[in-house]
């Protein structure tokens, strides 16, 4: 199978206004500090709350580590998405290539 190169976007990627483009990228780092607590505080309700509902004593801890676990996924996954963002506007392309 030959491999065929994707056609070029004729129209220059829009340039951001510098300020803007920093109020967004703070609001993505704001967002990663706020959503791992967050993320264990709702799975330890919802783990008190099967706790009451089912009597067991584990089902707390349990969602505490779940969704620790799931706020950390979703942190590393904003982080990569960022530092791919940076790269790829930080590039500096050459006249002719």
């Amino acid at each position: 199978m030959a491999f065929n190169r994707p056609i070029p976007n004729p129209r220059p990627e829009p340039r951001s206004s510098g300020g803007l483009a920093t109020l967004v990228e703070a609001e993505k780092l704001m967002q990663i500090a706020i959503l791992l607590p967050s993320s264990a505080f709702i799975g330890w309700l919802l783990g008190a709350w099967l706790d009451s509902r089912f009597h067991q004593s584990w089902l707390g801890i349990a969602g505490i580590v779940v969704g620790g676990v799931s706020g950390l996924v979703y942190v590393i996954r904003l982080a990569i998405a960022s530092m791919n963002g940076v790269r790829v506007t930080s590039k500096k392309r050459k006249p002719g290539r």
